[in-house]
């Protein structure tokens, strides 16, 4: 029986996948990260400040994390071989999964530490501890505006791009809480604001994860309604029936589509399996953002011989 196959509309960018225009604003990024974290480290230590050497851990994974997106777009833009038909596109979706373990961990270390400053108070410099949190809020500001854009295509970059703010609030708490320890002397503002920072990690990082999961099980992709792709595929002229529709995402900015469409053997007939293939394609093409779609045309009656097949 006839099968196709064709191109979506819509396509990842020239150099590979959707994360891959961003590389530049990662390294950038990363950068920043980096600086920032030893300064961090050496005013958390100085001001004897949990908050900001919370700060300054959460800002070492965030340096891995983004390491890891950048050494995933190297391996996900490698080209496809034989065995690995789709390359390693799947990297960045992996770098992804793994920053979300990485900030749940931090955010668990963070509510742990916190507590322990309840039980045991520590002096914290409100001065010194303010002045590093406002070095550290400028540079997340700036990192945050490299990656604003990219977040919203691709999963790898959303993940660098949520553990980015998640210490911008962090230098944030540390600005509110050293500014609340250097007028009132109210010690406890250190490990509330640490507390709190924890807090704003978990929810976020659960959503992440949520949406990096259904790419690994190859969920339909989330702005794709199948059902509403059934409708239209049906309402095509000639198509009796459509089975085995699946639709899954390879990475971000690659979704993919597959699909058994039961055509009448007039219409076959009457236009030929290119025309028909063409009025799927541009059925799809006009509603659904899919990046490759495949299709088999059989005649009525196909279904059970090939389910007898499976078996």
């Amino acid at each position: 029986m006839g099968a196709g196959h064709d191109h979506g509309h819509t396509h990842a960018p020239a150099g590979g996948t959707a994360t891959a225009a961003y590389v530049g604003r990662l390294r950038v990024a990363l950068s920043i990260t980096l600086t920032v974290m030893v300064i961090e480290i050496v005013g958390g230590i100085a001001a004897d400040s949990l908050a900001l050497v919370a700060d300054a851990a959460h800002m070492a994974t965030d340096a891995l994390g983004l390491g890891m997106a950048l050494l995933a777009i190297h391996f996900a833009n490698r080209p496809a071989t034989g065995n690995r038909t789709f390359g390693y596109a799947r990297a960045e979706i992996l770098a992804a999964l793994a920053n979300c373990l990485l900030l749940l961990g931090v955010g668990g270390y963070l509510l742990y530490e916190a507590i322990e400053r309840f039980v045991t108070p520590a002096d914290t410099r409100g001065g010194l501890a303010l002045v590093f949190g406002a070095i550290g809020l400028v540079a997340n500001m700036i990192s945050l505006t490299l990656l604003m854009r990219g977040q919203k295509e691709s999963l790898n970059v959303r993940g660098a791009f949520l553990e980015v703010a998640a210490d911008a609030l962090g230098s944030l708490a540390v600005l509110i809480a050293s500014t609340v320890i250097l007028t009132t002397g109210w010690q406890a503002a250190d490990p509330i604001a640490s507390l709190l920072i924890g807090l704003m990690i978990v929810p976020r990082t659960l959503k992440l994860l949520r949406e990096t999961l259904d790419v690994l099980l190859e969920a339909a992709p989330k702005d794709v309604d199948m059902a509403e792709v059934r409708t239209h595929i049906l309402a095509l002229d000639g198509v009796e029936d459509v089975h085995d529709l699946h639709a899954w995402t390879i990475t971000s900015g690659m979704p993919v589509l597959s699909a058994h469409v039961v055509v009448s053997s007039e219409v076959l007939n009457a236009i030929g399996h290119e025309k028909m293939l063409h009025e799927l394609q541009g059925c799809l093409g006009d509603h659904f953002d899919v990046e490759h779609c495949t299709f088999q045309l059989e005649p009525g009656g196909h279904a059970e011989h090939e389910a007898h097949l499976c078996h």
